[in-house]
C-alpha cells in the first residue's frame, strides 16, 4: 500500500487500514488522527506511543482479534507440512507431531481459562515446539504479568503488520 497512499485515505479509509495491523479501536483512532506520517519510523515510534498509552480494556479488545487457538484441526491447518515444505528451502522446519498440536491446543485452553484472553504471541517463524515451549513458560504468571507480555507480544505483531503496509 505504501505511507503515502495510508497519508492521503480518508479518516475511514485509514481507520479500515489500521484496523488490519491491530484491532483495538483507541489505538486506531489515535493511529488515523496522527496522520500524515514523515516516513516508516515515525510511523513505527507513534504506533508505539500510542500502544503504550493503552490500557487493559483497550488490549484485551486487541487480543480478540486474533483467531483461537483451541482445537487440534486447526492446529494441524496451521502448522501442516507437506513434503515440498520440507524440501531444501526449509530443510529446517520442524513438523509438529500430533502430540505437541493437542498439547498446544490443551494448553491454549489452560492459558484462556486462567487469564481470561487468549495466548498471544508473536508467532512469526515460530514451529508449533517453540510456540508450546512459550505457552508452558508463561502459564505459571500471574494475570498482571501475563497481561503486559500478551500486550508486548501484541506490539510486536503489530509492528510486523505496519511493516507490511508500508
Amino acid at each position: 500500500m505504501g505511507l503515502e497512499t495510508v497519508n492521503q485515505q480518508s479518516m475511514e479509509e485509514a481507520r479500515h487500514t489500521f484496523m488490519q495491523c491491530c484491532t483495538s479501536s483507541a489505538w486506531v483512532e489515535r493511529m488515523a488522527a496522527s496522520r500524515p506520517y514523515m516516513g516508516a519510523e515515525s510511523l513505527f515510534k507513534i504506533a508505539d506511543r500510542h500502544w503504550a498509552e493503552l490500557g487493559e480494556s483497550d488490549f484485551l479488545e486487541a487480543f480478540e482479534g486474533h483467531p483461537k487457538i483451541g482445537d487440534v484441526n486447526s492446529l494441524r491447518a496451521k502448522y501442516a507440512n507437506t513434503k515440498a515444505l520440507a524440501g531444501a528451502e526449509q530443510s529446517g522446519v520442524n513438523v509438529a507431531t500430533d502430540e505437541t498440536l493437542k498439547a498446544l491446543a490443551d494448553g491454549n485452553t489452560a492459558y484462556e481459562e486462567k487469564f481470561g484472553f487468549i495466548f498471544i504471541v508473536c508467532a512469526t517463524g515460530k514451529s508449533a515446539e517453540e510456540m508450546l515451549e512459550l505457552l508452558n513458560q508463561r502459564l505459571p504468571n500471574d494475570r498482571d504479568t501475563e497481561l503486559r507480555n500478551a500486550a508486548e507480544e501484541q506490539r510486536k505483531i503489530t509492528r510486523i503488520r505496519l511493516e507490511k503496509l508500508v
